[in-house]
């Protein structure tokens, strides 16, 4: 009975006009969305493979000179982009694409997309999350508004219910029926997605992602199951297809348009961030004040037992420089953790969000799988950081321990290939979804939640007239 219903939902749905203009709307703006998820992943992959390539050789073949001027000639490090990104682009057009990684300063991230945007950007790009979260979800309620209000208008839900029907069994059946239909749009878009990934990535990388596009299925799935869930349970309890509709539209403007912005404002001003003048400028300052030079000759002079610096049997420059860098790695740790904390907290509220509006849950585990979120972002800023100070550190080694002579010390290419090239790889899928579990169990309470109630709606509440 079950199936028959589902069936013969799913024949109404193919059979309607706006039905299938709607679904082939949605259909046309997700595939147009992953191809240009796709081409921008592989022109933009390229284009930092070229830059990382180019730097490293820049690096390399820098000739002869002093290490400490070679610690300002720096290095750039890329944040490489993954193969999930094609679907959600998340907080990428935000963060920056490199950072220059140079002696004394822990530099911000360049070339932020956003900058260069236009107008037309505060729109939002059209990607496939962007489909997925806001366009698919309005195609359920279209498709299910009218599944018991409709049916009590045309008079069909009396005779369906006079006829022994199961209110459960009703239920259950315009539920498999809707999802048939929405299964009818996704499974084709599925199809050119995976297609996408496999065309953007190499075997290992492709099979690195899957665990990854896994859950990202199963995370949007949940939340497209409590949008059925909640379109049935309104379109049981009002008293009309057309009150069904309206208060649905409601609720999708409230989750879809106003819930992100509301939660977006109340985080900024809960947890507010100082301006980036502000923090440059108390960066500065703390700067500015230096190490104790004094103290760190007289710990070298009694560490080495001698009367002067030019008796140290090291060079007091590199020891130096060491402990300038080593100071201010204190302050870029302290000013820079304190600002990416207040980021974190600004997103865990904007995550708890998810308890009143369902899209806040699916777009942050969206980014997070993706590897675009800000957690990402900061795994890499801080990878970034260890490498620019360790290439500083034996920059400055190398000083420290040169022998002591009339002409300067200079390096050459085999100091150069000493400094290995700089390596990334994103967090396996375990620490994201241990980062994602909050707004994962809102999905699942949301999917629970609007199923149980879907249930007790056509159940316990509804009525034939």
């Amino acid at each position: 009975m079950i199936l028959h219903i589902a069936k013969k939902e799913m024949l109404e749905m193919r059979q309607d006009g706006r039905f299938q203009i709607a679904a082939a709307i949605v259909m046309t703006l997700l595939c147009v969305s992953l191809g240009i998820g796709w081409q921008q992943y592989v022109s933009i992959n390229r284009q930092h493979e070229q830059a990382r390539a180019e730097t490293r050789e820049n690096w390399l073949s820098q000739g002869k000179k002093n290490p400490h001027s070679a610690a300002h000639y720096g290095v750039y490090a890329f944040k490489p982009k993954t193969p999930l990104s094609l679907v959600d682009r998340g907080a990428d057009n935000y963060t920056g694409v490199a950072v220059w990684l140079e002696a004394h300063k822990q530099n911000e991230f360049k070339y932020k997309p956003a900058r260069d945007a236009n107008t037309l950007a505060r729109f939002g790009d059209l990607t496939a999350s962007s489909v997925l979260q806001l366009l698919v979800p309005l195609l359920v309620i279209l498709m299910s508004f009218s599944a018991f209000a409709g049916e009590r208008e045309q008079g069909t839900l009396r005779l369906l219910l006079s006829m022994g029907v199961p209110r459960k069994t009703l239920a259950m059946g315009k539920a498999l029926g809707i999802a048939g239909g929405l299964g009818m749009l996704l499974v084709p878009a599925a199809i050119v997605g995976s297609a996408a990934l496999v065309l953007a990535s190499d075997t290992g990388s492709f099979a690195a992602n899957l665990p990854r596009l896994g859950w990202m299925t199963v995370s949007y799935l949940l939340y497209f199951v409590a949008f059925i869930g909640i379109s049935l349970t309104v379109s049981a309890l009002a008293k009309s297809a057309r009150l069904a509709l309206v208060c649905l539209l409601g609720f999708w403007i409230f989750n879809g348009l106003a819930a992100p912005r509301l939660f977006s404002d109340l985080s900024r001003t809960v947890y507010r961030t100082p301006s980036s003048f502000a923090f440059s400028q108390r960066m500065d300052t703390e700067l500015k004040k230096g190490f104790d030079e004094a103290d760190l000759k007289k710990k070298l002079l009694a560490q080495y037992k001698v009367e002067k610096i030019e008796d140290l049997p090291i060079n007091y420059a590199g020891v130096s420089l060491k402990a300038g860098e080593d100071h201010g790695n204190e302050i870029y740790d302290k000013q820079y953790g304190e600002l990416w904390d207040t980021f974190e907290a600004q997103n865990r509220l904007q995550q708890q969000g998810g308890l009143v509006a369902p899209l806040m849950a699916i777009r942050s585990v969206s980014m997070g799988l993706s590897g675009t979120d800000f957690a990402q972002f900061r795994d890499f800023s801080v990878a970034a950081e260890k490498y620019r100070r360790l290439f500083i550190d034996v920059m400055n080694s190398d000083i420290t321990t040169a022998p002591k002579t009339e002409a300067p010390h200079m390096g050459d290419e085999k100091l150069w290939a000493s400094v290995p090239a700089f390596e990334y790889s994103s967090p396996d899928v375990g620490v994201v979804l241990s980062q994602q579990s909050w707004s994962l169990g809102l999905l699942g309470f949301w999917a629970l939640l609007a199923s149980l109630t879907a249930g007790w709606a056509a159940t316990q509440r509804l009525r034939a007239e």
